[in-house]
């Protein structure tokens, strides 16, 4: 890929807000990235940030100094909407309710949330209380643009979104569908059967994908290699091309023109061996060629 196309490929990490939200982005510019992801709160806990007047201008004005403006919130992982416990369903609408409330304030885009887990009560109860869910927060937050990204999942335990059918089952029961839209995990839809590494395997997994939920609702691409084998259902990330995923997959995403203007944001692990894992994983990213685009897709 010459340096032309370099800087047109949307292309970033997920980077630590340590020390401050804004300092996220200027991370992002020490490894040439035009987009990233981040956690706009610690992700492991229930406690909620409330965003100072300070934090605020000080992210704003470092995407003004930096020019990244497509920008990702991951949503906490203890959120899980999908479930049949009223308190934990409560706290998890409360907590999916606050981080579109920062995300509003920090003029984010996108938040990506795992659809979450049925935890036994069954698939379609779950799907019902997940789409119910949204159109509660949602209508609990009528004048916030921020559009709320359901992600791919591998199929591990009852987790809900580990088909394009389960995610399109999701949102055609959201009632405002300009709110919503889907976060698509290499690793993860791997894991979950759809297997990308060859030609014929990406020609037909995206062309499912168009189908069923339509490539129009994709808003983030996740690119990580996959430690375990296709249907495995198992989600554990790898460094691009040292994974069962294998490197010619993420040449025909990188170079496929539908997701041109689509972030796609790298969650591979941060180290290996004395590497730095993110400058290394960029960087195969950036130097994959163009040649091969036209055998995938025509």
């Amino acid at each position: 890929m010459n340096s032309n196309d370099h800087n047109t490929l949307l292309l970033g990490a997920h980077f630590s807000i340590a020390g401050g939200i804004h300092k996220a982005l200027y991370e992002a510019v020490s490894y040439q990235c035009n987009t990233l992801q981040i956690f706009t709160k610690n992700a492991n806990t229930w406690k909620e940030k409330i965003l100072s007047d300070k934090e605020i201008k000080k992210f704003k004005a470092a995407k003004k100094e930096t020019g990244i403006y497509e920008i990702t919130s991951h949503a906490s992982y203890l959120i899980n909407i999908a479930g049949m416990d009223k308190k934990k369903s409560a706290m998890s609408c409360e907590a999916l309710k606050q981080e579109l409330i920062r995300c509003d304030q920090l003029n984010i885009p996108y938040i990506v949330l795992h659809p979450g887990s049925h935890m036994g009560n069954g698939e379609e109860k779950g799907i019902r209380r997940i789409a119910d869910n949204i159109n509660q927060i949602f209508d609990l937050t009528k004048d916030i643009k921020t559009r709320l990204l359901l992600e791919t999942t591998a199929g591990q335990g009852s987790g809900i979104g580990h088909t394009f059918e389960q995610l399109a089952a999701i949102m055609e029961r959201v009632h405002n569908q300009s709110r919503i839209g889907v976060c698509l995990d290499t690793c993860h839809i791997f894991a979950a059967g759809y297997d990308i590494s060859t030609p014929e395997g990406y020609r037909n997994t995206i062309a499912e994908f168009d189908q069923i939920v339509g490539l129009e609702k994709l808003f983030v691409i996740h690119l990580n290699d996959s430690k375990k084998k296709a249907g495995s259902r198992v989600d554990r990330h790898e460094h691009i091309g040292e994974g069962f995923i294998g490197l010619d997959a993420f040449k025909y995403l990188i170079n496929d023109f539908r997701f041109k203007n689509i972030p796609k944001i790298i969650e591979t692990p941060k180290i290996k061996g004395l590497e730095d894992g993110d400058e290394m994983n960029l960087n195969r990213l950036r130097s994959l060629p163009g040649s091969i685009l036209t055998l995938v897709i025509t």
